[in-house]
């Protein structure tokens, strides 16, 4: 019987900031709270985005808020074969083709747009153009209406063709596309549920088309609603949020608790970290979580970071 095994999986494009925090505990606490495998993945598939030293950063700072992970950090940027190997397969298929289209001449030619981005019609599907100096689409063109059952938000829909058309699955660059590696990353880890932010619900579908063409199992999925700013933009280093480096760890956990809908009591904030930890995972629940999309942070009601006596100025 394959064991129950999830994982957390930050991009080094910075450091890790509240939002980040939210989805690596939840990940944990359903890992954990189910005797399972909790794994660590970075996610540094795109490399011009990788911020030096931010790797690094990220694994201390798992490590002091008492993050545990089992087995060995894995890194995409040591499975590009792999990737290309997969990317073959589909090409072998029949699944996937080279195109020579950007956004900008897909918008130049009226190609429509939705609320995920321009719906790509397969311009180039019969082309057939040499793969090399161009980008790897997968064809959706038979997918149809892909279904699941979130396990926070419920039954789940998208028609691909209507909503998404043909994606990329590796850009003009060479750089190899999200869709791409996470489906691999998590086939090869074994992965039996996921736990991550809304932000990527709509990204389940294409995710689960990918799989089905590729014969790979589809985890169970439970997505989370967003930490967003005061301006309704999800925290993330683009939007300059501030990382959790250097914070207390009690803290900052009692607030993502509070966030995701856990009722953390008061005196956990005077608990230590592995008190907490074990309050954490004894009374996990899923069905707590908020069905929001997005919650703004910090809010009205949140547990907020509470200054210690090192943190506070003194006279």
């Amino acid at each position: 019987m394959t064991p129950l095994t999830g994982r957390f999986a930050p991009s080094p494009s910075g450091p890790l900031h509240f939002g980040s925090l939210v989805a690596g505990l939840a990940s944990y606490c359903q890992a954990k709270s189910q005797q399972g495998n909790w794994l660590l993945r970075i996610e540094d598939v795109d490399t011009p985005r990788v911020v030096a030293g931010a790797s690094d950063q990220i694994l201390r700072d798992l490590e002091a808020f008492g993050f545990e992970w089992d087995g060995a950090v894995s890194y995409q940027s040591d499975r590009f074969e792999k990737y290309q190997h997969y990317l073959d397969k589909l090409l072998d298929q029949g699944d996937c083709y080279a195109c020579e289209c950007s956004r900008r001449t897909l918008r130049e030619q009226g190609v429509p747009s939705g609320p995920l981005g321009q719906i790509y019609p397969g311009n180039c599907r019969l082309k057939q153009l040499a793969l090399e100096n161009h980008s790897i689409r997968l064809n959706t063109e038979h997918a149809q209406e892909i279904k699941f059952v979130d396990r926070v938000y419920g039954e789940f829909a998208l028609n691909l063709p209507e909503s998404v058309g043909d994606f990329v699955l590796k850009r003009v660059d060479s750089i190899y596309a999200y869709h791409l590696a996470v489906v691999l990353d998590d086939a090869d880890g074994l992965m039996t549920e996921i736990v991550r932010g809304a932000d990527l619900l709509d990204s389940t579908p294409r995710q689960i088309h990918l799989q089905r063409c590729l014969d790979l199992p589809t985890p169970s999925y439970a997505h989370l609603p967003v930490a967003v700013n005061a301006n309704g933009q999800k925290l993330s280093k683009q939007t300059f949020a501030e990382p959790v480096a250097d914070k207390p760890a009690v803290d900052l956990l009692v607030a993502a608790l509070d966030f995701l809908g856990q009722q953390p009591h008061s005196p956990l904030r005077d608990a230590s970290l592995d008190e907490l930890w074990s309050w954490a995972i004894d009374r996990w629940r899923l069905d707590r979580v908020p069905r929001q999309r997005a919650i703004h942070w910090p809010t009205g009601n949140a547990v907020h970071y509470v200054p210690s006596k090192s943190d506070k100025m003194t006279d």
